[in-house]
């Protein structure tokens, strides 16, 4: 059974992007390096309408990244992630 997430209105779901702990030279990095919170969009909503009515859509798209607030957002685990 396969399971999806379909975010509405103007949400987007974002996959958290983890950063590796060594670098392309074989340095290994220590856990205690200052980490840049990112992560890929994976679906994004239709969008939402303003009071008028009309369509505002969102302006990302999926495989874009995207800068994550230290504090912000849901987490949400389905399956494994």
């Amino acid at each position: 059974m396969a399971k999806r997430l379909i975010p509405s209105f103007n949400r987007i779901l974002v996959e958290k992007i983890i950063p590796p702990s060594k670098t392309n030279s074989g340095i290994l990095l220590p856990e205690k390096t200052p980490k840049l919170n990112s992560g890929k969009v994976v679906a994004v909503g239709p969008g939402a309408r303003d009071r008028d009515g009309k369509h505002i859509p969102v302006n990302l798209k999926e495989g874009d990244t995207v800068l994550l607030p230290e504090y912000g957002g849901t987490e949400v685990k389905l399956g494994e992630k």
